[in-house]
């Protein structure tokens, strides 16, 4: 065929497609319930986000559609606006231009800069999330849209069981985690079950709750309308869902680029789920992400191009056409026994597997993100993980750092005074050396040395073993040089002349003189003495050393 493309790698992509197709039906269905939006939603997002992230992905064998993390923050976007669907699409829309904005941006490669902490608590408390979720569903009770409420009503929930729904979630959570992997490979264990199921519930007549009717053709497309005021929230949450939907797509791109021995485009995979996240939610359709378990099911039964991702969708898109009256019988206690199983595996056991030997601050941080996620607010924990990490990393950084001051007494000659060990309390020149990263993290150690400096002839700040200076760190020694010289404290500056540029432009220049820097020990050290020489000073030394490592 024309452009390389063979009749075996149609024959393979058509396979790994109808394959992932049939993996999905019943997870699209039961986010669409999970989400509180409706099984139709989980639908249309499975259609029209597959095909156009696969069409436009940077990935060729992903297959994308909702997810259980992008789920549950489409859930407490549907939850803010529970009578106005219309905002939510709004959220769902800005989800996908922000990816599309992040990808054309070249932002894609940032993702790995997040800290694992971070995702694994998030993604552990997700997890927990959707358990607790489907309690209610499985006893046969109304779903809930928070797990606090969940929890709250367990009780009630228990003392009012409906037993027909109970024995059938209860089936269906033994077909999905016992079936064994060969079954499963040939058949997904979330089909059976949603077909067992369905079956022994219209053979037997079994009063459950159903999903209900599913519209068997497509929505028209519409833009959404909503308040300018609103527009913070919306994009707040936007925000929330786009950066997840970045993460889960890029990192099931990893896990695809692993079993392909390909190089994905993380830029261009960003552009194709914002686009496909664009249309899913002018259909209606929740929006989602790479799904890992059927980009893997895909690449096993022989998907190789993007052509496999489009299979998946017009598949989808074939069901609802044909089989949504079907459908409508489908128990939601069946559902909920196939979330328990989505939510089990998306829980980090790396991790928790690593509780004694991790370092404690890590450890803290998923700890925390996982607790803020379940029991606070799911944007809420993003920012309290990302901070938290933040900090554990201007802590380590902060030790790296040492400040040391060295004494020299009358040098006559620098080189000698340095490698002396001798100390006399008599001294002219203290030289503050500087090791290390030099940021708002270790400022306060130079400035709280600033009192032992005082009351001698000369300083010098010894920069040239600062990797980098943020911009506190400019201002820091901008005013130790002011309070220096207001004491009538000569300064000089030993600086790397990248740096010695970047301190001028950002004001020390106006503070101290242009012949005040210099690009060596030797030479500023060499200029220090004679300035000694100068004034009168004696030409003997001595030297002693005091240091102190943040």
């Amino acid at each position: 065929m024309a452009n390389g493309y063979s009749l075996k790698t149609l024959r393979g992509d058509a396979l790994g497609g109808l394959t992932a197709g049939i993996v999905a039906l019943p997870l699209a269905l039961a986010f669409g319930v999970a989400s509180g939006a409706g099984p139709a939603a989980g639908l249309y997002g499975a259609i029209a986000l597959g095909f156009f992230a696969a069409l436009f992905g940077g990935t060729r064998t992903q297959v994308s559609g909702p997810t259980g993390p992008m789920t549950i923050i489409a859930a407490s976007a549907i939850v803010a606006y529970p009578n106005d669907w219309q905002y939510v699409v709004a959220v769902f829309l800005v989800t996908g231009l922000i990816q599309v904005v992040l990808g054309a941006a070249r932002l894609g490669s940032f993702v790995r800069f997040i800290p694992y902490p971070v995702v694994s608590g998030f993604m552990s408390g997700i997890g927990v999330i959707i358990i607790l979720l489907q309690i209610q569903p499985l006893l046969g009770g109304a779903s809930v849209n928070s797990p606090m409420a969940a929890i709250l009503g367990m009780g009630s929930a228990l003392a009012s069981i409906q037993w027909p729904a109970l024995l059938l979630g209860l089936l269906t959570v033994c077909v999905v985690f016992l079936i064994p992997p060969k079954v499963t490979r040939i058949i997904p264990s979330p089909l059976v079950a949603l077909l067992l199921g369905t079956g022994i519930a219209s053979w037997f007549n079994m009063d459950v709750a159903t999903i209900g009717e599913i519209p068997s053709t497509l929505p028209v497309p519409a833009l959404p309308g909503f308040a300018v005021s609103e527009i913070g929230r919306i994009f707040g949450l936007g925000v929330v869902l786009a950066a997840l939907g970045t993460i889960d797509s890029l990192l099931t791109s990893i896990v695809a680029d692993s079993l392909t021995r390909e190089k994905h485009n993380s830029n261009r995979e960003l552009i194709g789920q914002g686009i496909g996240n664009m249309i899913a939610a002018m259909f209606g359709g929740l929006p989602g992400a790479g799904a890992t378990m059927r980009t893997v099911v895909n690449i096993k039964a022989g998907g190789s191009t993007r052509v496999s991702g489009m299979v998946h969708s017009l598949f989808l898109l074939a069901v609802l056409l044909g089989l949504g009256p079907l459908a409508s019988c489908i128990p939601l206690t069946v559902l909920a026994g196939i979330l328990v199983k989505v939510g089990v595996d998306i829980i980090d056991y790396r991790m928790l597997s690593l509780i004694k030997k991790a370092p404690r601050a890590d450890f803290l941080i998923m700890a925390v993100v996982f607790g803020v996620t379940v029991f606070v607010d799911l944007i809420v924990a993003v920012a309290v993980g990302m901070t938290l990490a933040a900090m554990m990393v201007a802590i380590r950084t902060a030790r790296q750092c040492s400040v040391s001051i060295t004494e020299v007494e009358n040098c006559s000659n620098a080189v000698e005074a340095e490698d002396s060990i001798q100390r006399e309390t008599d001294y002219r020149i203290q030289v503050v050396t500087i090791r290390g990263p030099f940021f708002f993290g270790t400022t306060a150690n130079m400035q709280d040395k600033l009192a032992t400096m005082l009351g001698t002839q000369v300083v010098v700040l010894n920069c040239l073993d600062v990797p980098f200076m943020d911009l506190s760190a400019v201002f820091a020694l901008s005013e130790t040089v002011e309070k220096l010289q207001s004491a009538n404290v000569s300064v000089l500056l030993a600086v790397r002349d990248d740096q010695r540029d970047k301190l001028q432009r950002l004001g020390l220049g106006k503070i101290l003189d242009k012949n005040a820097y210099f690009g060596s020990h030797e030479s500023v050290l060499a200029a220090a003495r004679s300035i000694l020489v100068q004034d009168g000073t004696g030409l003997t030394c001595k030297v002693g050393e005091q240091h102190q490592a943040v």
